[in-house]
This record gives C-alpha cells, structure tokens and sequence, in this order.
C-alpha cells in the first residue's frame, strides 16, 4: 500500500517555520509604516515651508507669515492623507507648524518646524528651518 501526503511532523515543522517568519516580518512592516508616516509629515512641513515663504513675498501679505491653519482653510496648502495641522502661528518676525498623523501612535505622532524667530515647539533648542519628530516637549 503506498500512501502520500504529509507527516504531523512535518506539518507542525511548516507551521513552526511559518510562525518564525511572521515574528520577524510583521514588526519590520510596522516600522516601515511608521516611517513612512514621519516622511509623510515631514514633507508636508517642508511644502509648507515653502507656500510661507510664497505668501511671506507677496507685497499684499505685507511681509508677513500666515497662520499654517489659515493656509489650510483658504485652500493655499493641501496636507496628505492622515496629516493634520494640529498648532502653528505666523507673524513678521517667524512662524511654527505641529503636524500630527493620525495612524501613529499618539505619543510619538508630531512633528514641528519653526522659522525664524519662533520656537520649535518640540525642541526649542533647534535651529530655525529643523524638523523634529517625536514626542511634545514636557513642560
């Protein structure tokens, strides 16, 4: 009589290999989703950045940053799916921008820019123009 198929053994080998490979894969696809989130935001800081310097330029703005909200709402700067701008605030002097994403965790979620005279509102200690990730500063 000659039977085919598969042992217990070698079934229970295929779902042990099956359950190691799972360990290892699913942690690396949630850090490359969760990097890919943080490139997210910080690209729409830097787009960001640049739409202020464009409304900074433009004599009837009288040389003046926007409030990062207010460009959202009149259309001028559109984030990307998930990101929202969740604090920021613009003057002559400078201006700052938190972004959050709604797929991180919430403790690690923002990310900051602060231009000119402004403060960064996760590291004061920053650079003007220097994005930083992670999470708020405890005051």
């Amino acid at each position: 009589m000659n039977k085919k198929g598969f042992t217990l053994i070698e079934l229970l080998i295929v779902v042990v290999i099956i359950g190691i490979l799972a360990a290892i894969a699913i942690p690396r696809f949630s850090q490359t989703r969760e990097r890919a989130f943080v490139s997210s935001m910080q690209s729409d800081l830097r787009n960001l950045q640049t739409i202020q310097e464009q409304f900074y330029a433009d004599p009837a703005n009288e040389y003046t940053y926007a409030v990062p909200s207010a460009l959202v709402t009149d259309a001028l700067f559109a984030t990307s799916s998930g990101v929202s701008v969740v604090a920021g605030d613009g003057n002559q002097s400078g201006w700052f921008a938190t972004v959050e994403h709604a797929g991180m965790p919430d403790d690690e979620n923002q990310c900051a820019i602060a231009i000119g005279e402004a403060d960064n509102p996760l590291d004061a200690t920053v650079a003007s123009g220097v994005i930083v990730c992670g999470a708020t500063e405890e005051a």
